[in-house]
């Protein structure tokens, strides 16, 4: 089973790289951003315990994330692989990934990180902003609290995954193309897969 960790601050184009990485290699993907947002529309307890930290630009608590995640890796358990684009966010929320992937015996292959600088990222959130209809994507305080919030508490992730010998860094700067093409290359390499 091929499972990716695809990471990187918000605004870093994980969520256009996710679509094509799922389309080439039948994965599934799973957006923690998509998941939050599909819970709060639904109305769920989750959902809206979510929401109250979104709305700040705070991270959601691990035990809320995680409890959404083993719940969508459950209902596509015949899946070749999943992608994981927006979790894990922390150490803690990687060891308890990693943790519950070993009792399915279904381990992470690779993590692939996007890394882009502070500024482009926050004009490429704002502009984002203008087409989506998220508030969170509108206001330059909450998207500069959102990036800080990702270099305190999920780069270390960058840590965690080198001792295992999975991490993968790729410039998020570039064509689509070329960005994405530097993706493959390092799936296909560690995963053998062409």
């Amino acid at each position: 089973m091929l499972n990716i960790v695809l990471f990187g601050p918000p605004g870093a184009g994980k969520g256009t790289q996710a679509v094509k990485l799922v389309s080439k290699y039948n994965l599934v993907h799973l957006s923690t951003g998509d998941i939050f947002r599909a819970n709060i529309k639904g109305g769920t307890e989750l959902g809206t315990l979510a929401k109250s930290y979104m709305d700040k630009g705070d991270l959601v608590p691990d035990e809320v994330t995680i409890k959404m995640l083993e719940s969508e890796v459950n209902k596509a358990s015949s899946s070749k692989g999943f992608i994981f684009d927006g979790f894990p966010r922390t150490t803690a929320q990687a060891q308890a990934l990693d943790k519950f992937l070993a009792d399915k015996n279904i381990p992470i292959v690779l993590t692939l990180a996007l890394e882009v600088d502070e500024e482009e990222l926050t004009k490429r959130i704002i502009l984002r902003g203008k087409d989506s209809g998220r508030v969170d994507d509108r206001d330059e305080t909450i998207v500069r609290n959102r990036v800080k919030e990702y270099s305190t508490k999920t780069a270390p992730l960058k840590d965690f995954y080198k001792v295992q010998g999975k991490l993968k860094s790729i410039p998020g700067v570039g064509s689509i193309d070329q960005i994405f093409d530097e993706l493959c290359n390092n799936i296909n390499s560690v995963a053998k897969v062409k």
